[in-house]
């Protein structure tokens, strides 16, 4: 979980060192093993600091340059590394290493095809190049966003870094908030704006951008969307498990690079199907490897059934498992004791703290974790569009067969069972439906116009997926941007580095060009590919969310944690009309944000009186 930081005088005025040291030397937390700074020109700095993940390639020495005249500082890992390599030895350079680093892949992709290059890059990275000759600043951010990019501008200085508090730390940036992004956090818990952050001053590259900056113009630019494939249609059923099963094991193959893994594994489908294809991974090329399962488990305040079906799992692939026992984990309940913090506000942060303190216990094990989160965006189960569009076709014969193949496989109709099953989906959205915040401040709700913004945001916009609406149009939400940093400032507190193989493009959109019916309808092509790697109780499992909310019910048992509003809180929210005891799972999520904000609030002010000259 490396850390970068730069600044760029556009006026050509000389940099002061000690400011690019200072700026360094914050990112120390996400780089414990090297930090590195260079004066690239007199008005250009680079720093970096390494986190080492002991991957082959070999960490390049950071800043990198390959000539003393662009240099590059990055946080990357590049995916399909061979055939990258093997286009850039077509260009002017000749055969380039198998074993060079990810971030001299990336400098030779920029040196042959210039800010073109991202469009030849796989995997999850933000990187600034300073090109020298062309004397301007190029910086890029991965297709989903799971790497973050911060830049402020301060006058005609430029300062980046993939840890917004590393951009606060200039002495020209704004300590001013940002009172729209405000708004959307008391609103929906998550900025809507992908390219703004809490702070005035501050901004986000959103995913798959770029932006260039030269001495008298700025560039920036989106250069991916995710495309909208047709449904593959496949000869055989062996097809469609196979080619999945192949892309899976390319994708995890590409994010392991270590022979010490371990895998947040639940008792669901979609983590012990990575850690059976990560097994046969590391067999095929590592004979001393390490695998092992981490499971977060509820033995006493929420009896659940994760011990046992994570266990069933670990025991037949034959790798360790370690549970963490969350009954008595940090919570709401110990929200004075707390002390965290967040660059930006957090509804819960006691969760935070959990979080962070897990991770750090499990750190002692590998320094690479994979993340299964991505089956249920990608395989919602969309019958209805899916029968729509054959039918808009006149594909009779493909329709016939696909109702065949659902009812042959499931054994069950699948219109009644689906209705019966959107019937509950619906129950349960109205039950997790919020009400509009009363508890807000009338002048400031009414200046950045937060009713207008509520209903708005209760009638998305349509998807221009004629086939998988759902499942395209969630990994273009919001949440994802907030997850990835969530996953990636845990990951840095504990200094290790998260990886998500089902988000790998390849398979990503695999999974949302396989025809709904029957693969998607509860995770079918998972279990048809696995059929012969997992326990049978597991293949058959059915997704089993937890029956209660675990901070629902310490509150009903301890409750809710008063809120002592600060100064500050005021202009934002009116703390008489908070909630004090909120009754279902949906009031305790609105109800936390005020009372999040003011957590956050106060610790800003008390970083503000520690920064302050004496």
């Amino acid at each position: 979980m490396s850390g970068i930081v730069g600044v760029l005088n556009l006026d050509g005025t000389p940099l002061d060192d000690r400011l690019l040291r200072g700026l360094t030397s914050t990112l120390t937390f996400r780089g414990p093993d090297r930090q590195r700074w260079r004066m690239v020109e007199p008005h250009v700095g680079l720093g970096h600091a390494l986190l080492l993940s002991t991957d082959p390639s070999g960490p390049a020495e950071q800043p990198f340059t390959l000539d003393g005249r662009t240099w590059i500082v990055g946080h990357a890992r590049v995916d399909a590394r061979r055939d990258l390599a093997a286009a850039l030895s077509l260009g002017p350079d000749g055969t380039i290493r198998e074993d060079a680093s990810d971030i001299e892949l990336i400098l030779r992709a920029y040196s042959l095809w210039g800010e073109r290059s991202v469009e030849h890059l796989l995997g999850d990275f933000t990187f600034a190049v300073w090109d020298g000759p062309r004397q301007h600043l190029f910086c890029a951010r991965d297709h989903l966003g799971v790497r973050p990019f911060f830049y402020a501008q301060c006058g005609r200085a430029i300062v980046f870094s993939n840890t917004l508090d590393g951009v606060r730390q200039h002495p020209g940036v704004s300590r001013e908030l940002n009172e729209s992004t405000i708004a959307d956090f008391l609103l929906f818990g998550v900025n809507q704006d992908p390219a703004t952050t809490s702070f005035r001053d501050i901004r986000r590259l959103a995913p798959a951008h770029t932006i260039t900056w030269a001495k008298d113009s700025t560039r920036c630019r989106r250069y991916w969307t995710l495309p909208i494939d047709e449904p593959l249609f496949l000869k055989s059923a062996d097809e469609y498990s196979e080619r999945f099963t192949e892309l899976l094991r390319t994708a995890v193959g590409d994010r392991l690079r270590t022979d010490r893994v371990g895998v947040l594994m639940s008792g669901g489908i979609d983590s012990p199907t990575l850690a059976a294809t990560a097994l046969g991974v590391l067999r095929e090329g590592s004979p001393g490897f390490a695998l092992q399962a981490f499971t977060s488990v509820y033995d006493r305040l929420i009896p659940d059934e994760e011990r046992y079906y994570a266990g069933l799992v670990a025991r037949h692939l034959d790798i360790p498992i370690h549970y963490d026992v969350r009954d008595d984990e940090t919570s709401l309940t110990q929200w004075g004791r707390i002390a965290v913090h967040t660059p930006e506000p957090v509804d819960n942060p006691a969760a935070v703290v959990a979080s962070q303190e897990y991770l750090r216990r499990i750190a002692t094990e590998t320094r690479v974790f994979l993340y299964g989160e991505g089956p249920d965006n990608a395989l919602q189960y969309e019958w209805r569009p899916y029968l729509a569009y054959l039918l808009a076709g006149r594909r009779v014969g493909v329709l016939a067969r696909s109702l065949l193949r659902d009812l042959v496989v499931h054994r069950r109709v699948p219109f009644w069972s689906s209705i019966m099953q959107s019937a509950v989906a619906r129950r349960e959205r109205a039950e997790w439906r919020e009400e509009f915040p009363v508890w807000l401040d009338d002048d400031f709700a009414a200046r950045y116009e937060c009713r207008r913004r509520w209903d708005s945001s209760q009638q998305p916009p349509p998807s221009p997926h004629p086939i998988r609406p759902a499942a395209f149009s969630g990994f273009g939400k919001i949440l994802w941007q907030s997850w990835f940093e969530d996953c990636d400032l845990a990951a840095a507190a504990a200094n290790i580095e998260l990886r998500h193989p089902y988000l790998d493009l390849r398979l990503l959109r695999y999974m949302l060009a396989v025809p709904p019916m029957p693969w998607c309808r509860n995770k079918l092509i998972l279990r048809r590919s696995m059929r012969s790697s997992l326990p049978g109780n597991v293949l058959r499992r059915r997704k089993a969310p937890l029956a209660e909310h675990p901070d629902l019910k310490r509150v009903q048992a301890a409750g809710f944690p008063p809120l002592v509003p600060s100064a500050e809180l005021s202009r934002y929210v009116n703390p008489r009309k908070v909630p004090t005891a909120p009754r279902t799972a949906v009031e305790l999520r609105a109800a936390l944000r005020p009372l999040g904000l003011n957590y956050w609030l106060n610790d800003l002010s008390s970083a503000g009186r520690k920064d302050a000259p004496s």
